[in-house]
């Protein structure tokens, strides 16, 4: 599961999810908004939205665009956009299922444009329900083992509740079931520990394995997908092996 979190340093390093610094912040406002709209607006009472102003905040965010966004999402600004979230599922070559996240003001236009990224892709998409059941939902916590080894993270992690916690060399991180979330989240935040990437993730129970050709081909339909404006997040079920993350970091 590690292969995850590897892939997104080098998407990271690479500006490959966001190349624009403005792409990145609307990613991040819709976010809180939804947070702010699903648990309200203090910060100190939704563990999500704190989480959430935490990553605006990470990414130098502007204080005033994380309160608009704040403000838009419980509802304090009457005229501000009103965003739903969707969630997507469909197959990609060689056998890959994929669940995508997305955030939209206007469904009509997310749908027929997440159908065409997926076609253009040799995939297609699938009802409700048909790839989901490939998925657990799972709580998931990255951040830099600079900030907390992982002696000290296992234990943080197993005492709030965790599943398991792993050591991916320059990260660490943690899956657990969903109700694990918030004590999970309030124990890093008591650490001083800043989460890379939070939040509720679908995790595939049973990974594919693909050669390096195949996968670097499936991982550029991952790509095409995340640039869309509306996507949040993409899951699948291919595992990404040391050899393809080197090529993909060499690309």
């Amino acid at each position: 599961m590690s292969g995850h979190s590897k892939w997104s340093t080098i998407k990271r390093k690479k500006g490959v999810a966001d190349a624009k610094r403005g792409a990145i912040f609307t990613r991040l406002a819709r976010e809180v908004t939804i947070a702010a709209r699903e648990g309200g607006g203090d910060p100190d009472t939704n563990f999500r939205l704190r989480l959430a102003v935490d990553k605006a905040r990470a990414e130098n965010m502007p204080k005033e665009n994380i309160e608009r966004a704040v403000k838009r999402g419980s509802g304090e600004d009457k005229d501000g956009t009103a965003f739903e979230e969707i969630m997507f599922e469909g197959y990609g070559p060689n056998g890959s299922a994929l669940m995508v996240t997305c955030v939209t003001d206007n469904r009509n236009r997310t749908v027929p444009d997440m159908r065409h990224a997926f076609s253009k892709s040799g995939g297609n998409m699938a009802e409700q329900g048909a790839v989901g059941w490939q998925f657990d939902r799972k709580a998931y916590f990255s951040f830099p083992s600079s900030q907390l080894d992982f002696d000290k993270s296992f234990e943080l992690g197993v005492n709030a509740g965790a599943d398991d916690v792993v050591d991916g060399g320059d990260t660490i991180e943690v899956y657990a079931p969903v109700d694990a979330f918030k004590s999970i989240a309030d124990a890093l935040h008591a650490a001083k520990v800043t989460p890379e990437e939070s939040g509720l993730r679908m995790i595939a129970k049973q990974e594919i394995e693909l050669d390096v050709e195949d996968t670097l081909k499936f991982m550029k339909m991952v790509e095409s997908i995340e640039e869309l404006d509306d996507v949040q997040d993409v899951f699948h079920n291919v595992k990404i092996s040391d050899e393809a993350l080197a090529a993909l970091e060499s690309a």
